[in-house]
């Protein structure tokens, strides 16, 4: 999702009954983007600036109010709009797969006693609800904040502002913690009702937690519980194959991940309930007899409806997440003109994995990006590192008392200062120092296709980080085409030997293992050694799980599939890990 892409999509899908994610992170660009759609709406502007009190959380909240008050608006359009061709309500009942509703809006269209039709129009139309607004806060982005040199107390830190932020909206949507726990921000939240019951049981705002595990799941669910707070969401994301930060699992593949969670999920839920239940109760909450509704969903890499359908159907998922492929649908995320040409002629080798991001998390890059060609721009101008005007990674205290960015000009100088001082063989100095310059700016970049897009800034140098699957589709689609493609309902033009989503993240797991052993041979991580023998075994465990897997597949496609895997399981078993530490 970047901090961009989908900054401003409930205002465009929202009111169709389709949820979509805001980012928190930047808050500058979310008062740029809060002065253009007031100035578009005529809604009243008054600008928050950056040395106003407690500004970041101040700046969220206006903005997600103003969302949230524009698509109450576009909703109230849509359910008064006649049922006809091109209407809004008429778009809204076409798009939806085929459900309970959705018979209804065609027992509607049939129905020839005009009284009867008119009634189940106005059912309809009170049935016709928007997709929920949800917010994301990357927990590991939790800079504290300094003012004339001393640090400031903890609640003015970035993540713990933006929460504050999102507490105080109108908003009833869910907050997706994702990237880990952050235990003084999950404390925080327990200082705001809106995250407990109300005296009929209802949670205004609910709480998500983006996984890549089930044991994550349990001690991050475990944590709130005993605060009295509930996860009603574990979104449980592919470690590898996904968009943006990746975070590795030692091998753990997506397939014995969601069997895990198929398998324990009830057991979960009675676990944590009680605990839940006992903290409520501490502090004079409602409880309810039954535990509360938990979903697990999931994300990563999806690219077809019938991935899509076995992740739905086998594992048993309450839902699925796309984001990758809408970077090709224009009426939904911010991408610029020039950036879409660039998704659209993406080969393979030009969407990497890489160590571009300054919080040291391997990360999905565009390498034809205008923020990658300044990069390298400024690397042969001799000026390497980026300007750093908005601090949101400057999390590195390597140099100097207050953080600083890595991807910084003030950081990059003094590091490669620092390494020319150093002995080491050639070969690991050259790639010491390709470490250091491989950092881009993700704060100010990431923000380039909105700025740009919207024209606030037709200047900036906008990032992409899609994730690999963007390389399966081949032209721009319509909000429509692309539900209809989710929903099984038509087939947009994907790559013929696209790999399925699976055996492309065992790919990507495969390569990685391969990158991580040669930066320890060259001695330039250290690691314990026994974790790449381990991360082998979890590969080769995950491809006997998508052996019996293969049995879902048709005849064809099965035979492809065991074939890869086969391919696969030979490769692993030839990777030569570091003899294990002795006991």
């Amino acid at each position: 999702m970047g901090t961009a892409f989908t900054i401003d999509s409930p205002l465009r899908v929202a009111r169709y009954g389709i949820s979509s994610v805001i980012s928190l992170v930047d808050d500058a660009l979310i008062e740029q983007m809060r002065k253009f759609h007031c100035e578009r709406e005529g809604e009243p502007y008054d600008e928050i600036a950056d040395r106003d009190e407690d500004a970041r959380a101040r700046r969220i909240t206006a903005y997600l109010d103003l969302v949230d008050r524009l698509v109450r608006r576009q909703v109230e359009a849509l359910q008064a709009s006649p049922f006809e061709k091109g209407s809004e309500i008429t778009r809204y009942y076409e798009m939806l797969p085929e459900t309970p509703l959705k018979r209804a809006y065609a027992r509607m269209l049939a129905e020839d006693d005009r009284a009867e039709r008119a009634r189940q129009q106005e059912e309809l139309r009170r049935r016709a609800v928007p997709g929920s607004i949800d917010v994301n806060i990357m927990t590991k982005l939790d800079r504290d904040m300094y003012r004339n040199g001393e640090k400031l107390a903890p609640e003015f830190a970035d993540a713990m502002s933006a929460l504050r932020g999102y507490a105080r909206s109108k908003l009833r949507g869910s907050i997706i913690f994702s990237a880990g726990m952050n235990q003084r921000l999950y404390a925080y939240i327990a200082e705001f009702d809106d995250f407990r019951p109300d005296r009929d049981g209802v949670l205004r705002k609910k709480i998500v937690l983006k996984v890549s595990d089930f044991r994550s799941a349990a001690v991050q669910g475990r944590f709130l519980a005993k605060r009295g707070l509930w996860v009603s969401e574990y979104r449980v994301e592919s470690g590898l194959n996904c968009g943006g930060h990746a975070f590795p699992s030692k091998g753990h593949l997506l397939g014995p991940i969601l069997e895990e969670f198929r398998q324990n999920r009830d057991a979960l839920t009675k676990k944590l309930h009680p605990i839940y239940a006992k903290a409520l109760t501490g502090i004079g909450a409602p409880v309810g007899e039954v535990p509360c509704e938990v979903r697990i969903t999931v994300q990563g890499g999806i690219s077809t409806a019938r991935e899509n359908g076995l992740l739905l159907e086998h594992f048993g998922v309450d839902g699925t997440g796309w984001a990758t492929p809408f970077l090709l649908v224009p009426e939904v995320v911010n991408v610029d003109e020039a950036h879409l040409e660039r998704l659209l002629a993406a080969m393979e080798k030009d969407v990497y994995l890489s160590d571009s991001s300054p919080l040291d998390f391997p990360y999905w890059n565009l390498r034809t990006s205008a923020s990658e060609e300044a990069r390298r721009r400024r690397i042969r101008e001799g000026k390497p590192g980026s300007p750093c005007s908005k601090h949101y990674a400057a999390i590195n205290g390597e140099f100097t008392k207050i953080p600083i960015c890595s991807a910084s000009r003030s950081y990059v100088k003094r590091k490669l200062d620092r390494l020319a001082e150093e002995s080491r063989p050639e070969a690991q100095q050259l790639r010491a120092k390709a470490h250091v310059l491989d950092k881009s700016c993700i704060c100010h970049d990431l923000a380039g296709c909105a700025v740009v897009k919207c024209g606030i800034d037709p200047q900036a140098t906008p990032a992409i980080c899609p994730g690999p699957n963007i390389v399966d589709f081949s032209r721009v689609a319509t909000l429509e085409e692309m539900v209809g493609h989710i929903y099984g309902r038509i087939e947009l033009p994907t790559a013929p030997d696209r790999p399925h989503m699976f055996l492309r993240e065992l790919k990507i797991n495969v390569e990685y293992l391969r990158k991580e052993i040669e930066s320890f041979s060259d001695g330039l991580l250290t690691r314990a050694t026994d974790y790449y023998g381990e991360f082998r075994e979890n590969l080769l465990s995950g491809v006997e799980h998508y052996r019996s897997l293969a049995e879902r597949f048709i005849a064809e496609e099965r035979t492809r599939f065991l074939e890869s895997l086969q391919g696969f399981a030979d490769e692993i078993g030839l990777i030569a890990v570091p003899a294990a530490s002795p006991a």
